[in-house]
């Protein structure tokens, strides 16, 4: 395990650019981790005072200046098709106005990376996928010279000799959600109907181990088939105790989290983070979670949750899950997954970066 970044607590105002993906605003109305990420970031550098600008989807909600690649999120926009060429379109737009920063923080797809080498200032780019060898190796070895953020160590794993700078945990603001003491009757699945993250299971784990579950998930256009053929017949077999909700955001979503036994994540694909368990961390809510990708680093076994190794383990998890109390859940995540460590972890690299960059800098118009 690589060394954790030390945080630079005398860190001087910088000009940032954060380049966020165009598929959902920032902050997202429901289902997006990565803009929900940009969005704590960008308002915690704001408060801080330094010069944010935020290159976002055109309704997103900022006190950064904003940049709008597009009109509004992709994903919510039915005359959209090609989306590549709006991201292209936003580095257009960094392209014209690059000499106006000090640093640029890209998050998302690698589409920047033939360009940013040629940036004319310090520049970082946090990967929030999973990351495959097979695609990502010869593209990280063909731009080694590209600086890299992870957002866990076993993101980094299959890769582990690219040009890495740090791993950043994700962090959220402690009022971002309500803390409960008293946990509800149910069961939770949250985030997206994919194969990976076996909603499946967690229909199984929970009429196996009697209890209520509410699905709180959004089905998008790549996953529409996998829904309609393999869960929507599990959910109307289990109707009685499985209650699938759709997509939710706002107060509504809030309340799923703060009011749910545990959240479930029976995931069959190596996780990169998975901010939703922070999320119900923050509530006071532990997670019961298959022993996959970056799960092991977030959920402390019978600490803040459970890590378990198959179907049964997860059941037997569900019979005692009262035994993780709520206010350590709460405690762990303020002192780990907060938006406050989160931006000090970053800060530090920008420094870091900065301290081996030349002043090119000239003014610039952006648009």
């Amino acid at each position: 395990m690589h060394c954790r970044v030390h945080v630079n607590a005398g860190v001087a105002a910088m000009r940032i650019a954060q380049i966020a993906p165009l598929y959902e605003s920032v902050p997202p109305y429901a289902y997006g981790a990565t803009e929900r990420i940009v969005h704590y970031l960008t308002e915690t550098l704001v408060s801080r005072g330094h010069d944010v600008t935020l290159f976002a989807s055109g309704d997103s909600r900022t006190s950064a200046s904003l940049v709008a690649g597009c009109e509004g999120a992709l994903w919510r926009d039915r005359g959209v098709w090609d989306t590549q060429a709006h991201h292209l379109h936003q580095l257009g737009q960094l392209a014209r106005c690059a000499r106006e920063f000090d640093i640029v923080h890209f998050h998302g797809e690698p589409l920047h990376f033939p360009y940013a080498r040629y940036l004319p200032c310090a520049h970082v780019t946090t990967l929030h996928g999973l990351l495959l060898p097979n695609d990502h190796g010869p593209l990280l070895r063909t731009f080694a010279d590209v600086p890299l953020i992870s957002i866990s160590d076993a993101q980094r794993a299959p890769l582990p000799w690219a040009h890495w700078r740090g791993t950043v945990y994700h962090g959220m603001p402690p009022d971002e959600l309500p803390y409960s003491e008293r946990a509800g009757e149910y069961l939770l699945f949250m985030g997206r109907i994919t194969p990976g993250k076996r909603p499946d299971l967690a229909i199984e784990i929970a009429c196996r181990a009697g209890v209520p579950l509410k699905i709180a998930a959004v089905v998008h256009e790549g996953e529409r088939a996998y829904f309609h053929e393999t869960i929507e017949p599990l959910i109307a077999r289990h109707r009685r105790q499985v209650e699938f909700l759709g997509e939710v955001g706002g107060q509504v979503r809030a309340s799923l989290l703060c009011g749910a036994r545990a959240l479930l994540m029976p995931i069959d694909w190596d996780e990169p983070f998975g901010l939703v368990i922070v999320e119900a961390m923050a509530c006071g809510t532990p997670s019961i979670a298959f022993r996959r990708g970056a799960i092991p680093e977030i959920v402390e076994d019978g600490v803040n949750g459970r890590v378990v190794d198959d179907v049964q383990g997860a059941v037997a998890a569900v019979h005692a899950i009262g035994n993780i109390d709520r206010r350590t859940c709460r405690r762990i995540f303020e002192e780990r997954f907060t938006a406050q460590r989160m931006t000090d972890d970053y800060l530090a690299i920008y420094e870091s970066l900065l301290a081996r960059e030349p002043d090119t800098h000239a003014s610039a118009d952006c648009a």
